[in-house]
């Protein structure tokens, strides 16, 4: 049986002849893969890919071509379908009449199914995820939108001892109905299959009726059965299956091993337009292949330049206005919840660190407090206005690095920093708006993988450098007492003792009657606030802390680790595995945060501002343009601010190029005109109000990507869940920022986070975001012996060499980044970023289009239009040519293309029909010498 399109529900039974009847010997059915009973017939098999004999292929085109097609019978029930294909077999003289009453009781036999509650719940929610519609059109068009478009076929093989020769049908009901117990499960069928014949064949029929489910299965095949107009267009279909199988030599493998279904499976309507490509000639193939399929897209509609001041902007202002209220409601899910969590504890210990950063270096002027407020009001209006909500506001390491640079600067020439500042911020917000009203985010086409993964790779290093960094410093703070030795245990000890200095802030009086009661009752606080001090070798180390914040730090990042992947796992069932995939990050915070509660012991906590308050007394909540500095500084301004707009639109434009990649399949399209317009005025916000500068967060972005990830819940057995895009919405990261500035409240509770948890996540989502990269894949193929690579589609059009020196340079220039960045000579950093793409064009006179086209992407030509234009009208004047070459041997177009669903009975016309017949002749005789070799089977 099988459901109908896409899903594929087979089942195969196999009858053994006995002298009152049958008896079943084996049972397999198809969800996709082939499944069989286990001996003893307890347990269904693992699904696992059909391999068939090619024999038994052609043994089924001989029975399709030679046995009883039906096409269109008028039925309503299995009697009458047997009743009617019996007499008309008996009417052509393939059937002696006297054995009607015998082969009427056998085919009418109910059949005893081998049924696990299991397996029946899976079809279940196949067809509730169906009535759901959680499968979207975009993705599976081919997805029954409810049960009652399902349908079912029935395949019965076997043998008996009153025929002299099989008996073959093949049968398309012209209504699908329902044929009670036959059925495995309750849906009405369609086709039915039926081959009996004498005994001491069923290992033959056996595969014969495995053939038949495997081709059943098929997706261009189903759609032949579907509209097959006579038993012609059913060869046609089979002989076109045969055109794509891969054949395995016998002795080169084990027929006994189960090939299990594959990670990923290519896409159906790639087969479709096979026929077309190959009718492609050699050069134009590889370039299309170049110019599409591998290199630079063809600008999107978000690029497209309309030659209007503001003409993008406008553009991605209608783009996005339709989607807006479904950005609110869309986010009504559990998943979203769980991301919200996740992305607000790493906002928060971002906003921490860099807000102590910020506080170190620039004496305070912008502090903790600073850094909450401006991550919450920013990150608010970015989320309710931006292009692309799913994008995540922050102050990042190379804004850091001039905030450091630019503090400096007024220091040594006695200027006032904050109103510095506030002109540079202003100067940017102009160019900013400049190079919106010009589409300078045009120009983010030039950004290629080669950048983008640079970029990337730059700031992931940073997070796991910042979050080493940070766990190193608890070293110093609570050192460990590296030379203790346990045969001196009853020499350490720490007490405290009167200073002796006269220092003591107790009045004498006091001071007699503490020193009457004993100082060394007093604990380490006490004693350093009246005046003592300690006295012994092991006052200034506490060792269990330093270990347990290590524990801690690398116990969340592993536990993070292995519980995202835990979907994946074999164990618990498939909702379960998904929850617990969806709160990883949040499980193991709360797991070592009760292991830090529980221990008890003093390790530094999560602390966040309690008093809404300037970080530094000096400083207000406004900043006016005309202070102190003289005059002339409102325009020498103008040189940093190039500088930090560069910085700002490489940061913001390849953190976007990253986010909107066509992997991810957003559906709501992008808005880099609208996402710089909405950063542009948030500097001037944030410059008026002396808050940290905000640009796109390219580590923690990502992280909110992953965290929102659609997949398919229900699939069928063997098949791996399906990527369905991301959940595009506002409010996650609306209500994240909106908690973000709530977190003066929440200081009580805040409080029993510990920090080296925090960094655990924070080296998590470096580790993640690298690993998302191709680079690290480059990287780790100059480790490995050749064969024990991977097998990268790159690898196998590009020489190894030539791999190992784009990852080479592409490592330099990473290395040049980092360096430029924590030296003195970080004030050309923004240059340097700019750089990557010259460099990029560089290497196009090092590596062939062809390697480029593999390994990165193709960078756009002045006359890139034109070149496409040629290859449009040489692709279309091929496939012209193309449709000649299918009147004399392939599958009709229109069975190709058709969209599933019922019957359509006017797809084939009788002038195809003819030319199918003309061209299949050439199989006749075939099947006959074939009888080694086993096929497997492409889907």
């Amino acid at each position: 049986m099988y459901l109908a399109q896409p899903w594929a529900f087979l089942s195969l039974r196999t009858h053994g002849g006995f002298a009152d009847g049958l008896l079943a010997l084996s049972f397999h059915r198809w969800i996709k893969f082939e499944e069989k009973v286990e001996d003893g017939g307890e347990r269904w098999s693992k699904p696992h890919i059909t391999t068939l004999s090619l024999h038994s292929l052609f043994e089924l085109r001989t029975c399709i071509k030679k046995g009883t097609v039906l096409l269109d019978l008028d039925a309503h029930s299995l009697k009458q379908i047997v009743e009617k294909v019996i007499a008309t077999q008996i009417d052509a003289h393939v059937l002696r009449p006297e054995v009607r009453k015998k082969l009427t009781s056998v085919l009418l036999r109910t059949p005893q199914h081998h049924t696990t509650k299991s397996q029946l719940r899976i079809v279940a929610e196949l067809g509730a995820a169906c009535c759901r519609g959680e499968y979207c059109l975009g993705y599976h068009p081919h997805f029954p939108l409810s049960l009652s478009e399902a349908e079912v076929s029935n395949i019965l093989v076997g043998e008996v001892d009153f025929l002299e020769k099989p008996f073959i049908a093949f049968i398309r009901l012209q209504e699908a109905v329902g044929l009670g117990a036959l059925t495995e499960v309750a849906f009405p069928s369609r086709f039915l299959f039926i081959l009996l014949g004498p005994r001491a064949k069923v290992k033959a029929y056996h595969e014969i009726g495995r053939a038949v489910a495997t081709v059943l299965t098929d997706e261009l095949f189903q759609r032949v059965a579907c509209q097959a107009q006579d038993r012609e267009d059913l060869i046609a279909g089979i002989d076109e299956f045969l055109d794509e199988l891969t054949v395995l030599p016998p002795g080169k493998w084990d027929p006994t091993i189960r090939i299990p279904p594959p990670k990923c499976l290519p896409s159906p309507h790639k087969r479709y337009q096979r026929g077309k490509t190959q009718q492609l000639s050699g050069a134009l193939l590889l370039k299309s292949r170049a110019g599409h399929t591998h290199g630079h897209q063809p600008v999107s509609e978000e690029l497209q330049r309309t030659g209007r001041l503001f003409g993008g902007l406008v553009k991605d202002i209608r783009r996005k206005v339709p989607w807006y209220w479904s950005d609110f409601y869309e986010a009504l899910n559990i998943q979203c919840f769980s991301a919200t969590l996740y992305i607000y504890l790493a906002t928060v210990t971002n906003a921490i660190t860099f807000g102590g950063m910020l506080g170190d270096a620039t004496d305070n002027m912008q502090g903790v407090l600073e850094s909450f407020l401006g991550t919450a009001v920013a990150g608010a209006v970015f989320c309710l206005f931006a292009g692309q909500p799913l994008t995540i506001l922050s102050s990042t390491g190379p804004v850091l690095v001039f905030e450091r640079l630019l503090f400096s600067f007024s220091k040594d020439y006695s200027l006032d920093y904050l109103e510095f500042r506030l002109w540079i911020g202003l100067w940017v917000a102009f160019f900013g708006l400049i190079l919106v009203a010009t589409e300078a985010s045009y120009l983010v086409q030039y950004f290629t993988r080669f950048t983008e993964e640079g970029f990337c790779a730059l700031i992931s290093f940073i997070f796991i450098y910042d979050a080493v960094k940070k766990m190193l410093s608890l070293a110093d703070n609570f050192p460990v007492n590296w030379d203790y030795k346990i045969n001196d245990v009853t020499l350490y000890g720490c007490i405290c003792n009167s200073s002796g200095t006269g220092r003591s802030r107790l009045p004498p009086v006091g001071r007699q009657g503490l020193e009457a009661a004993n100082w060394s009752l007093l604990t380490r606080t006490e004693c350093l606030r009246v005046g003592g001090h300690l006295v012994g070798n092991s006052c200034n180390y506490m060792p269990d802390i330093t270990f347990m914040a290590f524990i801690l730090f690398l116990g969340t990042f592993l536990c993070s680790m292995t519980l995202k992947s835990f979907k994946t796992s074999r164990y618990f069932p498939t909702a379960l595995r998904k929850l617990v995939s969806d709160f990883s990050i949040i499980l193991a915070i709360l797991i070592f945060c009760g292991i830090d509660a529980i221990l008890g012991l003093e390790t530094p906590k999560l602390i966040v501002p309690s008093e809404f308050k300037p970080t530094n007394s000096q400083r207000g909540w406004v900043v006016f343009p005309f202070g102190v500095n003289p005059w002339w500084v409102c325009l020498v301004s103008t040189v940093p601010a190039v500088l930090v707009i560069i910085l700002i639109f490489m940061d913001q434009q390849i953190t976007a190029v990253i986010l909107n990649r066509k992997e991810y399949r957003l559906q709501k399209g992008a808005g880099f005109h609208l996402d710089l317009f909405c950063v542009s005025l948030l500097m001037i916000l944030t410059s008026v109000t002396g808050l940290p500068w905000y640009v796109s967060a390219t580590v923690i972005s990502l992280a909110h990507m992953d965290s929102l990830k659609k997949e398919s819940t229900t699939s069928a057995p063997g098949d791996q869940p399906k990527f369905l895009g991301i959940r595009e919405q506002r409010l996650t990261g609306l209500v994240v920022f909106i908690l973000t500035g709530v977190s003066v409240f929440l200081a009580p509770v805040l409080k029993y986070i510990p920090m080296p948890v925090l960094y655990g996540v924070f080296l998590y989502m470096g580790v993640a975001a690298l690993n998302s990269i191709q680079l690290m894949d480059r990287i780790q193929l100059l480790l490995m012996p050749a064969k024990h690579q991977p097998d990268f589609m790159y690898l196998r059009h590009v020489p190894l060499r030539r791999v190992h020196l784009f990852t080479l340079i592409q490592v330099l220039c990473l290395a040049a980044l980092w360096i430029l960045k924590s030296t003195v000579a970080a004030i050309i950093f923004p240059v340097m970023l700019l750089a990557l793409v010259g460099i990029r064009k560089a290497m196009e006179c090092i590596f062939s289009q062809q390697d480029l086209s593999w390994l990165d992407d193709i960078m756009p030509e002045k006359d890139r239009k034109e070149e496409e234009e040629k290859l449009r009208s040489s692709q279309e004047k091929e496939e012209s040519d193309s449709e000649d070459v299918s009147r004399a041997g392939k599958i009709p177009q229109d069975i190709r293309t058709s969209k599933p669903g019922k019957c359509d009975l006017d797809g084939i016309t009788s002038n195809k029909r003819v030319a199918i017949n003309a061209s299949m002749s050439n199989w006749e005789g075939v099947s006959s010498e074939v009888s080694q070799g086993s096929v497997l089977v492409h889907y």
